[in-house]
């Protein structure tokens, strides 16, 4: 790999992170393009130390324009191992620091170099979660956005003038790798880059695309330190139980094997003949599905075609004489009811039959009726009961 350029090597190992970043996390195909951007980029900053392109007595003035570049692996490579796969908790621990030990890094190189301005560090240098006011932390957060929303442009406005195309990047790894320049080109255009102008123009790009990639490696490191906090305060996992001792597992075991149509094994078939089909499902034996005699097949076969609703059991006829006998229905009224005397009126009417035992005793129950109600009216004078709503 050491007859590869270094320039050559970064470009491809952006350009296969970026087909990764599009792909889901967990494919195989996903972590093969992840391992060997890996490769690419730790063979990169490998290669960086080796020719020593940083240090800390030098000034952003005294890094060259094609050196600025690598100040981006750190960061490239925190993305990067950010979707390798990992499954266990202990894993994704290891994982997430790696990404944060990269993040740190590159945050230190821009501010030891002071690539970034005096704004952006206040603007970025705290975490919004340690605000605890909600209209300040949302003040905030809006001045962030303002402001990364307003270097993007202005690299937007460059990558125009170095003649990028139009097509705005799905992601950061794009977005780096479409503001450097192509290394397949470097022959074709020699001329033009040795152009003072052109320098010019992709110096300032890089320092744009520093300080964008700096307000997206303190909002990735803020979250980074957040999951760590999470997945190192996270409860230990319960220790999972054998299928074969766990008797929840057994219970629903049994409850499959009651509805298949071939038993286990161990209990030799529904008949105890042995089992009806092979683990393929190839019949080992005839079988049938019905019953073995005629009345059987007979009583199945008359269910067949039957309603799908529930039919009456009786008439309305028959519901109406239930009803009537448990005393649900109410007779009587009419012109007939109308006409009948009151229960006062018939006691009058029986009273007045004199000579007979019933008319004695109907007139002495009307002259005791008649005696209590004037006992009633003494004691209760009219409008007495109505002394709180009078009116």
């Amino acid at each position: 790999m050491e007859d590869i350029p270094l320039s050559s090597l970064f470009h491809r190992a952006l350009t296969t992170a970026a087909k990764a970043s599009n792909l889901p996390t967990l494919e195989d195909e996903t972590q093969e393009l992840v391992q060997s951007a890996l490769s690419d980029l730790r063979q990169c900053t490998t290669r960086v130390a080796k020719l020593a392109l940083f240090s800390p007595n030098e000034q952003l003035a005294d890094i060259p324009t094609r050196d600025l570049v690598y100040l981006l692996l750190p960061y490239v490579l925190s993305e990067v191992q950010s979707r390798v796969r990992a499954t266990e908790r202990e894993d994704r621990i290891d994982l997430v620091q790696d990404v944060k030990s990269h993040l740190e890094a590159y945050i230190h190189y821009l501010e030891q170099y002071e690539v970034i301005t005096p704004e952006d560090r206040d603007l970025y240098g705290r975490p919004t979660s340690s605000v605890t006011d909600p209209a300040k932390r949302r003040e905030l957060k809006i001045k962030q956005f303002k402001r990364e929303k307003d270097i993007k442009a202005r690299i937007e406005a460059v990558r125009k003038r170095m003649g990028q195309s139009a097509t705005d990047p799905s992601s950061n790894i794009e977005l780096i790798a479409s503001v450097l320049p192509d290394p397949s080109k470097k022959a074709a255009d020699a001329d033009q880059e040795s152009d003072a102008d052109t320098e010019e123009i992709l110096r300032e790009a890089l320092i744009l695309l520093l300080r964008f990639i700096y307000a997206e490696a303190q909002t990735q490191l803020e979250k980074t330190n957040e999951e760590l906090e999470l997945l190192r305060n996270a409860p230990p996992l319960p220790p999972q139980a054998s299928p074969s001792n766990d008797p929840r597992t057994a219970k629903k075991r049994e409850e499959d094997d009651m509805w298949r149509l071939d038993a286990p094994l161990n209990k030799g078939g529904p008949d105890g003949k042995g089992p009806l089909l092979d683990p393929q499902g190839k019949p080992l034996r005839p079988f049938v599905l019905l019953g073995s005699n005629a009345a059987d097949r007979a009583r199945l076969q008359a269910q067949v075609f039957q309603p799908d609703h529930r039919l009456p059991t009786m008439s309305i006829e028959e519901y109406l004489e239930l009803e009537r006998q448990r005393g649900n229905i109410i007779t009587g009224g009419g012109p007939a009811s109308e006409q009948k005397p009151t229960s006062k009126e018939q006691l009058a009417l029986d009273a007045e039959q004199d000579g007979t035992a019933f008319g004695e005793q109907k007139a002495e129950e009307k002259r005791q009726r008649d005696e209590s109600w004037a006992q009633y009216t003494d004691t209760h004078p009219k409008g007495a009961g109505n002394t709180m709503n009078r009116g």
